[in-house]
């Protein structure tokens, strides 16, 4: 009997490499303990506004104390709307002419953007272009819906640092590919690169001299570290800064890291374009609406003082601080040939170990071994670590060299008694794998 056929599309999907290694660890028949860094599944206790509300979804002022939960209009309830304003106007910036689109997470909102920024699906026409290592998602996104995406490069050096494109080399592949939007992530995922404003102002010069939409993935906008810097948005760029980016700016917004709630599933695109806002509702009305009970959770942020987002905010800050350079410097004494990067924004680190390893080194091989058989002991218990391969955050062409083959991301999320584990277990395992490979 013929067997019912799959596409093509299907037939060739991969697991994203957040995922993969923690599915095939789920398979393993003997599982040693497990500290799992490859997502940025935060484990920290979402805000307690969203969390009173959470617990009091029976109260009588709740809308869904009666058991009823219907759809709510597809661009989002007004309070959920008005949270993400809210959110923008404590931290200094103009939400007098912005629209915001409540979607299922971030993740639906890079979907919406893909289809609203770039050409028609199949023909490659304006893609988008992104600054490698971009994270994985927006081309997994791209694959699944027919649509180009386009990278320039960033190295990373001895130092632990990446180093933005020159700008010329942007401003030639703009003219090769002709991009429809250009993405910048200003507290990168998954480098932990901090862009800062005058790094934002040239692109936005591109964008405009290109007739580009310019997009800006700002997931974790309040998650910087050097006290020197300081909080940088889209939305902090103006027409006095770069003549003409208004009008063609676009954020993508999350509950998930700065608010703890990566299962709310809870984002929003944000533009301060009207018919940009206009088209995407639309396109999203086929998708009904975003999860209404998530909505109203977060929407207990549109009552939000400034002071007290602030506060939450450095509190974070410090938070993530503290582990992140317990880490760098861990890696660092355990084994000083690893490059690590330079943890200055967002909740993630890249370690490189193209000094340190044979040659023929390969990421994925390496977190699956990790995931399949891989264990060191870690103070009389059986441990393993994941990590994210970065070899699915670099978008080729056929036949070019992939710098993630032998680098790997980190994510912040686990316990500070956990991230202090990390260190050791990875160049444990990382020594073990070497020695059967």
């Amino acid at each position: 009997m013929n067997k019912p056929i799959l596409s093509n599309h299907f037939k060739k999907r991969m697991p994203s490499d957040v995922r993969l290694g923690q599915m095939k660890f789920a398979e393993r028949k003997e599982k040693p303990a497990l500290i799992n860094v490859a997502i940025g599944n935060v484990s920290l206790p979402t805000n307690p506004a969203m969390q009173k509300r959470m617990f009091e979804l029976n109260a009588p002022e709740s809308p869904f104390a009666k058991g009823v939960i219907r759809y709510s209009g597809t661009v989002g309830i007004d309070e959920a709307q008005a949270a993400f304003k809210n959110i923008l106007k404590c931290e200094g910036f103009d939400t007098s002419k912005l629209f915001v689109q409540v979607t299922d997470g971030g993740s639906s909102g890079m979907e919406l953007l893909l289809l609203g920024v770039c050409g028609d699906a199949g023909t490659g026409d304006r893609p988008l272009m992104m600054i490698d290592p971009a994270y994985t998602n927006y081309i997994s996104f791209a694959e699944r819906i027919g649509r180009k995406t386009v990278t320039v490069k960033r190295h990373l050096n001895e130092e632990g640092k990446f180093s933005l494109p020159e700008l010329d080399k942007i401003e030639e592949t703009i003219k090769e590919h002709n991009p429809g939007a250009l993405l910048v992530i200003p507290y990168d995922n998954p480098t932990g690169q901090y862009f800062d404003y005058p790094a934002l102002k040239e692109l936005a010069k591109l964008c405009v001299k290109y007739n580009m939409w310019m997009v800006s993935d700002e997931a974790y906008r309040e998650l910087y570290y050097d006290e020197n810097t300081d909080l940088v948005s889209i939305w902090g760029l103006t027409d006095a800064d770069v003549p003409g980016i208004e009008g063609r700016r676009i954020s993508i917004e999350t509950a998930s890291k700065v608010w703890n709630a990566c299962g709310l599933r809870i984002g929003a695109i944000i533009t301060d374009n009207a018919e940009y806002h206009t088209q995407s509702v639309a396109e999203y009305t086929a998708n009904l609406c975003a999860n209404v009970i998530g909505q109203y959770i977060f929407g207990a942020l549109a009552h939000e003082s400034k002071e007290s987002i602030a506060g939450w905010c450095k509190g974070l800050r410090d938070y993530y601080k503290k582990i992140m350079f317990k880490l760098y410097n861990g890696m660092k004494e355990l084994e000083p040939g690893l490059i690590v990067s330079s943890p200055d924004a967002s909740i993630y680190s890249v370690v490189d170990v193209r000094n340190v390893v044979k040659p023929g080194f390969d990421s994925i091989d390496f977190v699956m071994y990790c995931a399949q058989k891989g264990s060191v002991d870690y103070n009389g218990v059986e441990t393993t670590l994941l990590v994210a391969p970065l070899k699915g955050f670099y978008d080729l062409k056929p036949g070019e060299p992939n710098p993630g083959s032998t680098q790997m991301r980190i994510a912040f999320i686990e316990s500070p008694e956990n991230m202090e584990k990390v260190p050791e277990l990875f160049i444990k395992l990382l020594r073990q794998y070497e020695a059967q490979r």
